[in-house]
């Protein structure tokens, strides 16, 4: 497969999961997450298009650049480890949004942290940029654990 395939397969999946967010998350905020108690550091819904949109670039490529040096490394748990945080990324959003369950939110997210920070420890073992382009995402998602436990205690 060309290179230029493989990060086509590699942007899609980071914008499937995405898309799964935005599918469970766009009906729910001007509805029951606009009802909900907020922390003042809440950033305004805007936002997060824009920032997550970056973010899943940066995943795809790093994941890609990884999976390019497949020849040079085994590469089988660094893409183990990917796979499973695109699944607590886009599964975050429908216990979120879809299912409200705050609680169990956080949990994943938790679960997410890890499995990213997991990502970053096997990346730089195969590609130092792969690591770098995953730590704006790991300070991301702990930003938004940390939000997601603030609404969890706002709204018992």
């Amino acid at each position: 497969m060309s290179g230029l395939a493989s990060l086509l397969i590699f942007l899609l999946a980071s914008f499937a999961a995405g898309g799964i967010g935005v599918y469970f998350t766009n009906p729910a905020l001007p509805t029951w997450y606009a009802g909900l108690q907020k922390p003042r550091w809440t950033p305004p819904n805007a936002l997060f298009g824009p920032v997550w949109t970056a973010l899943y670039v940066m995943i795809a490529v790093a994941g890609w650049f990884v999976w390019r040096n497949r020849g040079h490394a085994d590469v089988r748990a660094p893409m183990a480890i990917f796979i499973a945080q695109l699944f607590l990324n886009a599964v975050w959003a429908v216990i979120f949004f879809g299912a409200r369950r705050i609680e169990l939110a956080l949990i994943d997210i938790i679960l997410l942290w890890i499995a990213i920070f997991g990502c970053v420890a096997e990346f730089s073992r195969v590609s130092v940029a792969s690591a770098l382009l995953m730590t704006p995402y790991l300070g991301w998602v702990a930003y938004a654990a940390a939000l997601n436990y603030a609404i969890w205690r706002l709204n018992p």
